[in-house]
């Protein structure tokens, strides 16, 4: 099934925001981050699985059983090779709050500003600050933030779901039992990616996206 939104000006609007703010020279004291989650099923192993062995890859029964759960949140920084991720039992107004305030008080700390890229859900927005923090702290957290949101149906735009793919591919794909699993497992791959500096090199331009998706534009 598809969600086919309309090319409408707002919608290019945000897309040449985000196309134009990947383009720019990485800065250090000015960093993009592209922030994400994801739910993740914790399922438990009613059968001990077959280990590896020389060769053979471990072999796990077809029957699971669920225990719940978990969200995770993905904060990537592409041009600067570091990510922030955090297992959070929920994914509410709350939780949302408390990550982001956790960015832009102590990880980047010591940046001028703030580039956060995000999609449209309805916890991403100032009002969630305002509602959480109340006016007052919401307004002296977000004074070095800059808000930039994927169009409509459009959050391929937005690189943390290129990074989420990759931890699910390399980390989260697998069966996890519980909540200290995941947590394990998460903080180590974040690690591995961080001391390596893996970036996301994008390549999609405005002038490629005006190429491809012209016909479709509605004036």
């Amino acid at each position: 099934m598809w969600c086919i939104g309309k090319l409408t000006a707002e919608y290019r609007q945000r897309m040449y925001d985000l196309l134009e703010l990947y383009t720019k020279p990485y800065k250090e004291n000015e960093p993009v981050i592209c922030v994400d989650e994801k739910s993740k099923q914790l399922l438990e192993q009613p059968r001990t699985p077959i280990s590896v062995r020389p060769g053979k890859p471990m072999k796990e029964d077809y029957e699971y059983k669920r225990a719940g759960t978990r969200n995770i949140f993905m904060a990537i920084e592409p041009k600067g090779g570091r990510r922030q991720v955090e297992v959070t039992a929920r994914r509410t107004k709350n939780d949302f709050v408390q990550f982001i305030s956790h960015l832009v008080k102590q990880v980047y700390a010591g940046a001028q500003k703030i580039h956060l890229v995000l999609d449209n859900l309805n916890t991403h927005f100032r009002s969630s600050f305002e509602e959480v923090l109340g006016v007052k702290q919401a307004t002296h957290l977000l004074e070095r933030v800059y808000f930039h949101y994927t169009p409509k149906h459009a959050s391929w735009l937005n690189m943390a779901e290129i990074e989420i793919g990759i931890m699910d591919r390399q980390c989260t794909g697998c069966r996890l039992p519980n909540e200290q699993a995941l947590r394990s497992e998460v903080a180590a791959w974040t690690d591995r990616r961080n001391q390596a500096r893996s970036t996301i090199d994008w390549k999609f331009t405005r002038q490629d996206a005006d190429k491809k998706l012209s016909k479709y534009y509605v004036s």
